[in-house]
């Protein structure tokens, strides 16, 4: 696996790609480092991965369920230790689904895809950090 940062401008603002996809990422920093607010910072990026991999495996287990998934997001909550530098201690998943989706089922394959295939999870928690998760069926 293989992606580049490339700097945009004469600040901190950078676009990232990966040569397996035409996308591209904004970054860019906090504004004490010079960051205009053009991009995601990169701890933000960390929840997006984290949340994306175990959405990614989570609707795939329900789909295999045959569960009916209409609607779905993911809020997630990091919270950071106070030194520098300033890595999560803990981080929260609020998976929100709307559809004809039984809890029991739903919650079964939340675990299956944070605790056991996503590989973001595992180099977090490797780290110390305390992942845990909720389920909301609407």
């Amino acid at each position: 696996m293989k992606v580049v940062l490339n700097r945009v401008n004469q600040a901190v603002h950078f676009e990232g790609t990966s040569p397996t996809s035409d996308v591209k990422i904004q970054i860019d920093g906090s504004p004490d480092l010079g960051g205009e607010g053009l991009g995601a910072r990169p701890m933000e990026l960390v929840l997006m991965a984290l949340g994306s991999c175990s959405a990614l495996d989570l609707i795939s287990i329900l789909k295999k369920q045959k569960q009916e998934v209409s609607a779905f997001s993911i809020e997630l909550e990091g919270k950071r230790v106070d030194t520098i530098p300033a890595v999560f201690k803990s981080i929260h998943l609020l998976f929100k689904l709307t559809g004809n989706i039984d809890q029991l089922k739903a919650d079964k394959a939340a675990e299956l895809a944070v605790k056991k295939y996503c590989s973001v999870h595992d180099m977090l928690a490797a780290g110390g950090v305390d992942i845990t998760y909720t389920v909301d069926i609407g």
